[in-house]
């Protein structure tokens, strides 16, 4: 009997990345999975998102674990998906007991810089849709009055960040999204909580422009991106985070081991948050 035995998990942008280890480390505990990506790309995103064959790639990884998995090609911008989700998970697996609202997207520019349509999509997955994919859940767990949430936010939902002031307000957004539905949430026996990612190596930051911003210059390397993340943890001989670390935070706040816990936020960050502080200025993004 594993940790999440005779649990239905939803998880969000569980194509690749962060969301896909999620997805896997939740099943290799005993849930049964529900995963959901928008398997298509958005036009202020500047690298790819996941795609079809890597949320089928993942079905065939959870089958092998011998656990229920289903998967849709669904974009938490809408809310009407997002509750044709939930209604035919529910009508499959009979119950909706965990949600990983962890999908999210980045981009860099200036605040002053930063166009209406890249804000405007930088929060309406990294927020709003966190938002849309909790509203869907919530009548649900609240009628069987049992139920994790757990919310994606950031580091960034804790601290400013230098030419990405969209991205960092959408995941401050998160983490108050959290507090309240954590209020609201709790009388009805239901719990919700966040996780804070530091500098995780996925394909979120594996993209030229993030490459240069890592270095602090043009023309940016793969070494840059490595030996950059590195100034970002207080512990020895961390660089770019392993999805892992964050999934294990994930498991125990999903997990009947974190009963109790309701309203935290987690920083998985190699220690980032205890650093004394680093000169943001940058003269590229």
């Amino acid at each position: 009997m594993g940790r999440m035995s005779g649990k239905t998990v939803l998880v969000t942008g569980a194509a690749r990345g962060q969301g896909r280890s999620h997805a896997l480390t939740l099943a290799q505990h005993g849930a049964d999975v529900v995963a959901i990506d928008i398997a298509d790309n958005l036009e202020h995103v500047p690298y790819p998102l996941g795609r079809a064959e890597e949320l089928e790639s993942l079905r065939a990884e959870i089958q092998a674990l011998d656990r229920r998995v289903t998967t849709f090609a669904c974009d938490v911008r809408s809310s009407e998906m997002l509750a044709q989700v939930v209604e035919e998970t529910v009508a499959e697996f009979g119950q909706l007991d965990v949600v990983v609202a962890n999908a999210g997207v980045w981009n860099l520019g200036r605040f002053w810089e930063i166009a209406d349509g890249e804000w405007q999509d930088i929060l309406d997955v990294n927020l709003t849709g966190a938002w849309r994919t909790i509203k869907a859940v919530a009548p649900h767990m609240i009628a069987r009055r049992t139920g994790s949430i757990v919310l994606v936010s950031s580091i960034n939902g804790l601290e400013g960040g230098v030419g990405y002031a969209h991205y960092t307000a959408a995941k401050h957004g998160v983490l108050g999204l959290m507090k309240s539905a954590a209020l609201e949430l709790a009388p009805h026996n239901v719990r919700c909580n966040a996780i804070c990612p530091g500098i995780i190596g996925t394909e979120m930051n594996n993209w030229q422009g993030a490459r240069n911003f890592m270095a602090g210059h043009d023309h940016g390397t793969a070494e840059d991106r490595r030996s950059g993340a590195a100034h970002w943890s207080a512990l020895a001989g961390r660089s770019l985070l392993s999805s892992q670390s964050t999934s294990n935070a994930v498991l125990w706040l999903a997990s009947d081991e974190a009963c109790d816990v309701t309203g935290i936020a987690v920083p998985v960050d190699g220690g980032h948050l205890v650093l004394p502080g680093m000169n943001p200025d940058r003269t590229s993004y």
